[in-house]
């Protein structure tokens, strides 16, 4: 509660003593302060003195300095307030009494100014305190109100501090709950596959042991490397890989005696099959000799291969009434080293493990070379002999080709060589020979080079023969019937075409077919001569294959570029070429596949030639995409030639030339008949096509014997672009990438842009900058047409001199040409 307040006593009057009597006055004045003397005449309250004042004096000449000396202290700074008092001093006598007097009288006209404002003012105060004591009895109530207030909310409020501290414990709980879950989760995938591990070894699987363990080492350890257990599986792995290393080289050692107790079996078995192919291609040799003599090729006839097929047949039925004979696979389980491999591969030391298999087998194939001492005394001898020996590179060579690395061609030539080596001392030490016939085979293999010639030259004749018959265009087939005909002559698989309804088309013209079966008559033709040798299927099969490659490689490639390099063979006809040789490159696998059923001698044989029809085709199919490019190219300038600009018009027709636009269409037609191509020619003949036509008309622009080129020359030229830009940006070809098509014309465009916005300033200052907005104009370019529309400026303005605009635009162009030429001039140095 407040304390009363009480009534205010009035206040008093307020009174001046009387000052004491100054010092007389130094004659020096105060520096800084104005004199007494002063003109300087301020307003105050002072200047209002009563008339009464006046009354008091003595003298009417001292009361107006004594007015002035009380004005100067009321309104004067109280530091310089000394000057001032200075004067009573200086004045006659008495003077500083007399002042005292006005003194006295001033300050008692103020005092009674004072108190008239007090009282003026006093019933105020006191109506003010009568309020405030009527506000202090709601004061208090406002103030047990609040306290009330303040206690219920705090009685009320400790429930809820209760309750808040529960909440932050619970809250605290189920974080550490969850960050308890979220590392159990981290870890069990680590125990989980640790586990695994575990199970794996125990099972025996230890490539998928050694697996697991990569994935504990790479993903599953480094997320909870910082745990202890984790460092103890670490720790274990290097032991646990030590343990694998050494049971699956024992396994191997196990195969390995396995494989040389079993090698006589192996060979013997080997062998048995070995005579029972022999005996069934001897049968199909003599069929298809019976074959090629009754159907001989006669307007594109093929021979029948249903005898073939069905010969197969027989032997298959045949095959199944005999007692069945075990192979490799099943007298030996070549498991452990496939395991050991895969496991030494995945330890890294995958060189050891390939030495250590080498030099064993090399051991065992010392062993299995060296006869014995009895061998030459029985048939079963030798037998057994050369059974061990077959046996050991039946393995070897199952080996190689179901391993990669572990058995090199290198390594099985150089033990074949060894045995052989070994294999003839042993039958020079128990047999005899005859008499030598080397010279003879030597002259027959010359007869035989000589008779490939003339094979060649006449296949020569067939195949220009064919080219020239050709219509190259796709092959039409109306019904089932011709279908098979043409399938039945070429081996095409197209599962899409199958599907079609007829009428339908071939992708390749007449002469793949025709092409294909005259290969085949060109290896049975040579075939007829090198069977009457006498030779083994292997030399026979190398004999047929490298003829069929001097066919491939020589002759028909020869009538390919020939055919190519033709002046009457088009753009389409060149497509249709492509086509053809893409195909007859896919029918290469199936002429290989014919020499294989022909000499029985599969393509895996390490000293089996391969058919380079690939690369034949393929350097056949590059020049014909050259031609395209150079025949494209040609008839891009026939159209530009035909091109007729008025250089010195002065405005644009408003719309592309016509040369342009049937350019434009002719290029269109050209490439839909594209789409066959593959992705790659088509879109490289286009973007050739596009950079050929930009180039060519910049240098239309460029052409010296042009001289003058007005600015509505330039408006028309832009519009023949635009078309240009258009043409690119409608993916005439698809496969494009962005605006890639379009960035042939970028030199034109922003050179073109350039004259169009006349923007020099910028192409000046961002000159040489790599984002500058001209970096493709070049400006020994842009200095050759800018002089060429200078030329035509100054002979279309004749009176140019008396207009002003006229004059500046001339300025400018000449100021520009400066520019350029010294930045040409520039690059010219540099260089």
């Amino acid at each position: 509660m407040l304390p009363p307040v009480p009534h205010p006593p009035r206040a008093p009057a307020l009174s001046l003593r009387s000052p004491r009597p100054l010092p007389a006055p130094s004659r020096a004045r105060a520096s800084g302060c104005s004199s007494p003397l002063s003109a300087r005449r301020r307003a105050s309250p002072a200047s209002q003195l009563p008339a009464k004042m006046a009354e008091n004096g003595d003298g009417l000449g001292t009361v107006p300095e004594h007015e002035r000396i009380l004005q100067e202290i009321e309104s004067t700074d109280t530091a310089c307030v000394g000057p001032t008092l200075r004067s009573v001093y200086d004045d006659q006598p008495n003077a500083h009494k007399k002042f005292m007097e006005k003194l006295d009288a001033c300050i008692r006209n103020h005092d009674k100014e004072i108190e008239k404002m007090c009282n003026f003012h006093h019933q105020g105060f006191v109506d003010a305190i009568t309020e405030l004591l009527k506000v202090r009895t709601d004061a208090e109530k406002l103030k047990v109100q609040v306290t009330d207030t303040n206690r219920r909310f705090q009685d009320a409020g400790k429930e809820v501090i209760v309750q808040t501290e529960d909440i932050i414990r619970c809250r605290v709980q189920q974080r550490n709950i969850t960050t308890v879950v979220e590392k159990l989760q981290l870890c069990l995938p680590v125990l989980e596959m640790y586990s695994k591990l575990k199970e794996q070894m125990s099972a025996k699987r230890y490539y998928s042991a050694l697996k697991t363990m990569e994935q504990l080492e790479n993903v599953y350890f480094p997320r909870v490397s910082q745990y202890r257990f984790c460092q103890l599986m670490i720790e274990n792995l290097p032991k646990l890989r030590e343990d694998i290393k050494e049971i699956s080289m024992s396994d191997l050692k196990d195969f390995l005696e396995s494989i040389r107790k079993h090698s006589d079996k192996i060979g013997e078995t080997a062998m048995k099959q070995a005579q029972q192919q022999k005996t069934f291609n001897v049968v199909l040799q003599k069929q298809n000799n019976v074959n090629f003599v009754k159907n001989v090729y006669v307007n594109d006839r093929i021979p029948e291969e249903r005898n073939e097929v069905e010969l197969k047949r027989e032997f298959e039925e045949e095959d199944e009434n005999e007692e069945e004979v075990l192979t490799v696979q099943d007298l030996v389980d070549f498991s452990p080293v496939y395991r050991c491999l895969h496991i030494y591969s995945v330890l890294g030391d995958e060189e050891t493990f390939e030495n250590y298999y080498r030099k064993q087998r090399k051991k065992q194939a010392r062993l299995v070379l060296q006869p014995q001492s009895n061998m030459h005394e029985t048939v079963d001898g030798y037998r057994r002999y050369f059974t061990q020996i077959v046996g050991f590179f039946v393995v070897e060579d199952h080996i190689l080709h179901v391993t990669q690395g572990l058995v090199t061609r290198a390594y099985t030539d150089e033990l074949w060589n060894m045995a052989l080596s070994k294999i003839i001392a042993v039958l020079r030490a128990h047999s005899g020979y005859g008499f030598p016939v080397n010279r003879l085979f030597d002259l027959l293999f010359e007869i035989r080079d000589q008779y490939n010639e003339t094979l060649l030259k006449k296949w020569a004749g067939v195949f220009r023969d064919i080219f020239e018959e050709d219509n190259y265009s796709p092959i039409p087939i109306v019904n089932e019937e011709e279908y098979k005909v043409v399938i039945s002559k070429f081996p095409f698989q197209d599962p899409d075409l199958e599907k079609q309804s007829f009428p339908k088309k071939f992708p390749m013209s007449q002469s793949v077919p025709h092409i294909y079966i005259q290969v085949k008559e060109f290896i049975y033709a040579s075939l007829k001569f090198s069977e009457s040798l006498h030779r083994s299927s292997t030399e026979i099969d190398d004999m047929l294959r490298k003829s069929t490659n001097l066919l491939l490689t020589r002759t028909l490639s020869s009538c390919l570029l020939n055919l190519i390099r033709k002046p009457h063979i088009g753009l389409t006809e060149l497509v249709q070429i492509i086509i053809n040789t893409t195909h007859l490159e896919q029918a290469c696998k199936y002429l290989e596949d014919f020499i294989t059923n022909i000499t029985n001698i599969s393509q895996e044989t390490v000293h089996t030639a391969r058919l380079y029809g690939l690369s034949t085709f393929k350097d056949a199919r590059h020049a014909a995409e050259g031609e395209i490019y150079t025949k494209l190219n040609q008839k891009i300038d026939e159209f530009v030639q035909l091109a007729d600009y008025d250089w010195t018009m002065s405005e644009p027709d408003g719309r592309a030339s016509g040369y342009l636009m049937d350019l434009i269409n002719f290029l269109r037609s050209i490439f839909q008949v594209f789409t066959h191509l593959p992705g790659k020619v088509a879109q490289t003949a286009c973007m050739s096509a596009c950079q050929h036509l930009s180039t060519s008309l910049m240098q239309m622009l460029l052409d010296s014997e042009l001289k003058q080129i007005s600015m509505g020359a330039v408006q028309q030229f832009n519009l023949d672009v635009i078309q240009c830009e258009l043409f690119a940006s409608s993916e005439p070809v698809p496969g494009f990438q962005g605006d890639t098509l379009q960035l042939a014309f970028i030199d034109l465009r922003q050179l073109l842009d350039l004259f169009m916005v006349w923007d020099w300033s910028t192409y000046l200052a961002d000159y040489g900058q790599p984002a500058s907005k001209y970096l493709r104009v070049n400006p020994n370019t842009a200095l050759i047409l800018l002089e060429k529309m200078k030329d035509t400026s100054k002979k279309n303005n004749i009176f140019a001199q008396f207009r002003k605009n006229d004059r500046d635009k001339q300025k400018l162009i000449e100021t520009v040409v400066k520019q350029l030429r010294s930045l040409v001039n520039g690059m010219s140095q540099h260089t």
